[in-house]
């Protein structure tokens, strides 16, 4: 833990989570007024993520959606302050500050961890739904990846699963159909 953080006493706001130095080792969120910290990306992990993003935006454009994609972007939630690994965006968002309201937000990816698995199925989609936020969608890679894809439906997401040789066969926010083993591939 930085001195920037030992030293502070109380609930955290999110300008004072926002001014903390940049911290290459961890992520850095906030719920409820406590940081959540979460050690920075494995190689694998990045490796999908990159995969994703571009396969996210390709298809955006391919579609001719109004949206931009997004890594490890600043969402402020009602209870906080979240940093998903992908995020699909409204165009229209002010690209002026360091977050974007999750009214913005039309679909945040999760990709699980080790240290993020039970925060990632548990807490995640408690404030992703509370702020209101379309999408859902959380990539496990271990032991093979499958991707969940969450709807919001009356205040929660409702879950499709998609497994390795099977497709997402989407519409929305804009049509996507990959496999969830392609994001591992090399």
């Amino acid at each position: 833990m930085s001195v920037a953080t030992a030293d502070h006493f109380g609930p955290w706001t999110v300008d004072e989570v926002l001014a903390l130095p940049e911290d290459p080792r961890n992520r850095i969120e906030l719920v409820g007024g406590t940081l959540m910290m979460s050690p920075a990306p494995g190689l694998a992990h990045q490796w999908a993520s990159h995969r994703l993003h571009v396969l996210l935006e390709q298809a955006a454009e391919a579609a001719g959606a109004p949206v931009l994609v997004f890594d490890a972007i600043n969402v402020l939630v009602p209870d906080g302050l979240m940093i998903p690994d992908l995020a699909i965006v409204d165009t229209g968002v002010d690209l002026s500050g360091a977050a974007v309201h999750a009214h913005d937000v039309i679909a945040v990816i999760e990709i699980a961890s080790p240290s993020t698995r039970v925060t990632d199925r548990k807490m995640k989609p408690a404030l992703y739904a509370a702020a209101g936020i379309a999408h859902y969608w959380r990539l496990e890679l271990e032991p093979a990846p499958r991707l969940y894809l969450g709807h919001l439906e009356a205040g929660a997401y409702t879950e499709r699963l998609v497994q390795a040789v099977e497709t997402t066969a989407i519409t929305e926010p804009f049509p996507l159909d990959i496999d969830p083993e392609c994001l591992i591939r090399r």
